[in-house]
């Protein structure tokens, strides 16, 4: 297949493929587009970039412009992603090919949604929450479903959403076609592909686990206190637009921060932005309004933009393959990028399983190593000058102690007599607190001839004791009428 005019697909499609300059395809759709088009299943594996939305997005409607009553669900990890195809396939299908898309995904208004679902949808790209949402509200009907799509099967499965797909799948009929496409091909996919394809077709090109040739790879060794340092060199130093990879969205939205002070143009995203935040935010990249873009774990997979000219892991990636997919942002079809991955001294274990997983005959690096980290350290002159000192200051401590001791006991301690002092002799030498008398204020003879009021023999002189007069105003009746409270006697005027 030289060109996209040999392939056996509809005539409106055919032109829409050319006003968009699809001219070529790429080995993945070379090899998956005439498989899908016959109706077999297949598990597709390539390197990121390579085009895996066309293989799959071509067939699909040209199945749908044949078949007006069925309809195609194509299931995405991320809302990014889902958003992506969605505008990849809306732009290959020109205004001839009356077939209306859905978009599901978090983050977005239901209603929106709902809207775009009552006029009979036939292509639905959405994330398994929101897909499953709507199942349960039985706004989304899937009795017609005769194309799937699972896109980045393998981040689904990082992402737990195993039993969600499995819950899809109870809605969709038997007789469906599935196609299944992966960066990378763990052992899990494959009996994920037992349960989901029927007689799969295996369709892979290049090495999955090796990223592609026209990433120019680089490593800088630094010190942690550093890092932050020589990511603004690198940022000054190169031209074009950069995304920079991050660990956790505190950072991301920290560092995003600390560089706009610097008067740089940069944006950051994360998992907890709002779905239009996101899209605010990949818009403004992608158009060049905004030249860094920092990002978690969440732009690393299925994120195309043609622009993006460097990739710098700022922090390493915990799981190996997302390396692959975090470089693969650039060098986009067919283009050359290059990715730079700072190394701190923390970093050397996780840095050994992604070069085995990229070449596993390498010569792993051991885990602590002497090497030439960029950046200056304190010389070893002055760690040694700092220990003299601390060894000083013992010894005057100790010397100081000695000599607090000999004059406490009048007697220096010399010898075999410093081991036999015993500290239970102490006492001796401390006078005997003599117990304090509580300090007051009283009028009771009994309390300075110490006499115990507690004595039950003084209890009963205690009860008949009363003071003078003390029934005398006992009752308001028995008062006299002539009382009179001088504080409260205002005269009437």
């Amino acid at each position: 297949m030289e060109n996209f005019k040999s392939i056996k697909i509809e005539n409106s499609l055919k032109n829409s493929l050319w006003k968009m300059n699809f001219i070529k395809p790429t080995k993945i759709q070379e090899m998956a587009i005439p498989l899908a088009l016959e109706g077999k299943d297949i598990l597709g594996t390539a390197q990121t970039g390579t085009g895996k939305t066309l293989a799959f997005s071509i067939p699909l409607i040209n199945k749908l412009i044949l078949d007006n009553s069925a309809c195609a669900l194509v299931i995405c990890p991320t809302r990014e992603l889902a958003t992506q195809v969605v505008e990849a396939i809306r732009s290959i299908m020109s205004n001839k090919i009356n077939i209306k898309t859905a978009l599901l995904i978090g983050g977005e208004s239901m209603q929106k949604q709902l809207k775009q679902l009552n006029d009979r949808s036939r292509i639905i790209v959405g994330t398994p929450g929101r897909i499953n949402d709507h199942l349960k509200r039985r706004s989304l009907n899937l009795s017609t479903t005769k194309y799937l799509v699972l896109d980045e099967t393998d981040r689904m499965l990082d992402m737990g959403f195993t039993p969600q797909i499995d819950l899809i799948l109870k809605f969709i009929p038997k007789n469906h076609q599935t196609l299944l496409f992966s960066a990378t091909l763990p052992q899990n996919i494959l009996k994920i592909s037992e349960r989901y394809l029927n007689d799969p077709e295996r369709v892979s090109t290049g090495a999955t686990s090796i990223p592609i040739a026209k990433i120019k790879q680089e490593t800088l060794k630094v010190f942690k206190e550093n890092k932050y340092d020589e990511l603004v060199d690198q940022l000054l130093s190169r031209k074009g637009s950069i995304l920079v990879f991050v660990k956790t969205k505190r950072n991301a939205d920290k560092m995003s921060k600390r560089l706009k002070e610097e008067g740089h143009s940069v944006d950051a995203i994360h998992g907890d932005l709002r779905q239009s935040k996101r899209d605010r935010v990949i818009n403004s990249f992608r158009k060049g309004f905004k030249r860094i873009l920092i990002a978690t774990d969440v732009a690393a997979r299925g994120l195309d933009i043609p622009l993006i000219q460097h990739v710098i892991n700022y922090d390493l990636p915990q799981v190996p393959e997302d390396y692959i997919h975090r470089i693969g942002r650039t060098a986009r079809a067919g283009s050359e990028g290059s990715a730079l991955t700072f190394l701190t001294s923390e970093d050397t274990l996780i840095w050994n399983s992604i070069n085995r997983l990229i070449n596993p005959n390498i010569k792993m690096q051991p885990y602590y190593v002497k090497n030439n980290f960029k950046g200056k350290r304190k010389s070893k002159k002055l760690k040694n000058k700092k220990s003299k000192l601390r060894e000083e200051k013992n010894k005057r401590f100790i010397k100081s102690k000695k000599f607090h001791r000999e004059r406490k006991y009048n007697k220096p301690l010399i010898g075999d007599e410093r081991r036999d002092f015993d500290f239970n002799k102490k006492r001796k030498f401390f006078k005997k607190k003599k117990k304090k008398i509580p300090f007051g204020f009283t009028n009771n003879p009994k309390f300075f001839k110490n006499e115990s009021l507690d004595d039950p023999s003084k209890n009963e002189v205690q009860k008949n004791f009363n003071f003078k007069g003390k029934k005398r105003f006992k009752n308001r009746i028995k008062r006299s009428k002539k009382f009179i409270f001088k504080k409260y006697n205002k005269k009437k005027k």
